[in-house]
């Protein structure tokens, strides 16, 4: 499969999020051409603010393998934040691909370059910028949502 078909995955975990009143933000990891891990955000319904979508997919990919080592694809919908770059770096993930930019906590490109910076002990190949537009509209149709209507969870 292309980065595109699979990034397609990782926008219907976006999805779910969003259905759920997440931000919609969707990951999977794929190892030897199979999905072996996936995640939505789910920070609203688990009340946790690691809940992130790529934290949840790494965490089904290392049971899946048995290892921490998750060394592997990650795909996302939006550039990975700090702490889930810090994640991905600390998984040994082998690349990264995400859809759109992340403007406010952008770390892979955006504001930061942690999967890129040589002082760490693991650097992780970064592609961005995939079925961004779509990955974009998702997270922009759910503000424009949310806006409209009563603030949720609070």
């Amino acid at each position: 499969m292309t980065d595109e078909e699979w990034m397609r995955l990782a926008l219907a975990e976006a999805k779910v999020a969003g259905a759920a009143g997440d931000v919609p933000v969707g990951a999977i990891v794929v190892f030897n051409d199979e999905v072996i891990g996936r995640g939505h955000n789910r920070r609203e319904a688990d009340a946790d603010p690691t809940a992130h979508a790529e934290v949840l997919a790494l965490r089904n990919a290392a049971k899946k393998l048995g290892i921490w080592r998750v060394e592997a694809t990650l795909y996302v919908t939006q550039e990975p934040c700090p702490m889930c770059a810090g994640a991905l770096v600390n998984a040994r993930v082998k690349r990264v691909v995400y859809g759109c930019e992340n403007p406010k906590a952008g770390s892979v490109k955006t504001l930061f370059t942690i999967c890129s910076d040589s002082r760490l002990n693991h650097q992780v190949d970064v592609v961005g910028g995939v079925l961004a537009t779509e990955c974009a509209d998702e997270l922009k149709q759910f503000f424009a949502t949310l806006r409209r209507g009563p603030k949720y969870g609070r």
